[in-house]
């Protein structure tokens, strides 16, 4: 395996120390074989890192230590003590934020902004669920003057988090730091394109004074690790983040222990834009929610969704700023990165060569792009298909790349109905200027989150999670944390 010693330069960007072994017990290790896995710089096609390749028997170790600091230290922390944890952690990432931005931007290929965007919104996790730790509470009940009756919020034990490789360590942090709030421990299981960043966040939690064992970190490949994981006697609840098909494995895994499960699946998420809506917010609403990671977003606004009446205005828009965009390595900060793979990118391409071939028309990009100095990266133009029919594949299937299906409507009550008309419920966004319409939008709209002028708007605060193949569960907010607690009422007869 290569070196990973040696420091290099790339897009005059220093390359950071990479973490290179997995954390078990509080201990770096390697696997019990001792077999690697590559991860590679998608910008380039070149590896860049290794890390351990995980077996069986690291799995059970992992879920062991886990459930010893369950049982000892953790348990025995005030939830007080907890929040100031969790609290220190929040400003150790914002102390090691630029490199974790950087390896976040080798291992999946976003741009740096982004990177660095996604490492403050991982750190205001931590700071935002450090606040909930000790004001986890239960309720009295009121059952006469016979009896006293309460509740208790108890930790549902050891939970153990499935990670995707589009936002590795946001991810993390958004079902890490709810669960340890609630006292519960847990094993991280990183996609295996992305790992370094929920390596790398071990040491930081270990720095901040988590207990050995309450965080603990395997590396390997995902059918073998994380269907172990969802099977093992020793977990107690699963948070899945990933592809529909994926999901449906776990939670059948899963349900052999009858061990829940929170499942953030995919989407197909329509931006509706009505006549009477601001075309400039609307089109830089669109951008960013179709371009932004290159696509590779669950929540992506894929679907443009647009009044007949204005579609030719603003597609003229959107094209004209979809060619500005510029496409190149993430450390030298593009508008897009490559996409995470050429496995990846084929799959994307094979779409859009599908739809050209049933005569659909290509409003701009539309295949592959070669950056200079990155001949071996994983690029592809940012594209738009317009006029699409509603049964069609790339309306009907997520992308899950920098590809915009445009369909037209001819009033606010179609827009409904062509919204809905996917198999996925995650998110919507519609722009109006008419209030009303928007909120009888939101109101008929099947989707776990809604916006209104302007598309992923909310933050940590606002609950997330979706309806139909898009899942189960929420994350976010003060609703993730019902998954991490289970309630215990207490009744006695005085």
């Amino acid at each position: 395996m290569m070196d990973r010693a040696v420091h290099r330069e790339i897009a005059g960007v220093a390359i950071p120390d990479l973490p290179g072994q997995m954390v078990i017990g509080g201990r770096e290790v390697d696997a019990a074989d001792g077999d690697r896995i590559e991860t590679v710089d998608p910008a380039t096609g070149r590896v860049f890192a290794d890390v351990p390749s995980a077996t069986l028997a690291d799995v059970d170790a992992a879920v062991e230590e886990a459930r010893k600091a369950l049982r000892g230290p953790w348990r025995a922390t005030l939830p007080a003590e907890r929040g100031r944890i969790l609290n220190r952690v929040a400003q150790l990432i914002r102390r090691d934020a630029e490199r974790l931005a950087v390896i976040e931007t080798l291992d999946s290929g976003k741009p740096l902004a982004e990177s660095r965007g996604d490492v403050s919104t991982a750190a205001g996790y931590f700071e935002y669920y450090a606040g909930i730790a000790d004001k986890l509470q239960g309720d009295g009940i009121p059952l006469g003057t016979d009896y006293m009756s309460f509740t208790l919020h108890e930790p549902v034990g050891v939970t153990a988090h499935i990670i995707p490789w589009n936002f590795p360590l946001v991810t993390t942090a958004r079902g890490v730091a709810p669960a340890l709030a609630a006292g519960n421990t847990a094993v991280v299981k990183p996609a295996s394109q992305t790992p370094l960043t929920a390596l790398a966040l071990a040491g930081l939690l270990a720095e901040a004074g988590l207990p050995a064992g309450v965080y603990n970190a395997v590396t390997g490949r995902g059918g073998v690790i994380g269907d172990a994981l969802c099977g093992h006697p020793g977990v107690d609840h699963v948070t899945f983040t990933g592809s529909v098909p994926t999901g449906i494995n776990v939670m059948k895994v899963a349900a052999d222990r009858v061990t829940s499960v929170t499942l953030e699946l995919g989407g197909k998420s329509p931006v509706v834009v009505l006549a009477d809506a601001d075309l400039d917010a609307a089109v830089e609403g669109t951008l960013k929610a179709i371009y932004m990671n290159a696509g590779q977003v669950c929540s992506a606004g894929s679907r443009l969704v647009i009044d007949r009446k204005v579609h030719a205005a603003m597609l003229e828009r959107l094209v004209a700023r979809a060619r500005q965009l510029s496409v190149g390595h993430g450390l030298g900060d593009p508008k897009l990165g490559p996409l995470v793979s050429d496995s990846h990118r084929r799959t994307v391409a094979a779409y859009v060569d599908g739809a050209r071939a049933r005569g659909i028309a290509v409003a701009t990009g539309g295949g592959p792009v070669e950056v200079a100095g990155f001949e071996g990266g994983y690029f592809y133009a940012p594209t738009i298909l317009d006029a699409v029919d509603a049964r069609d594949p790339v309306v009907q299937e997520e992308i899950f790349g920098p590809v915009l299906a445009v369909q037209v409507v001819d009033s606010a009550e179609e827009a409904v109905d062509v919204a809905n008309g996917t198999p996925f419920g995650l998110c919507a966004g519609i722009y109006t200027r008419d209030i009303s319409r928007a909120m009888r939008f939101a109101r008929d709209v099947d989707a776990g989150q809604v916006f209104i002028n302007q598309y992923f708007a909310g933050g940590i605060q606002t609950p997330f999670g979706g309806t139909k193949l898009s899942g189960f569960g929420r994350e976010k907010g003060l609703a993730a944390l019902a998954a991490y607690y289970q309630v215990k009422c207490i009744t006695a007869r005085i």
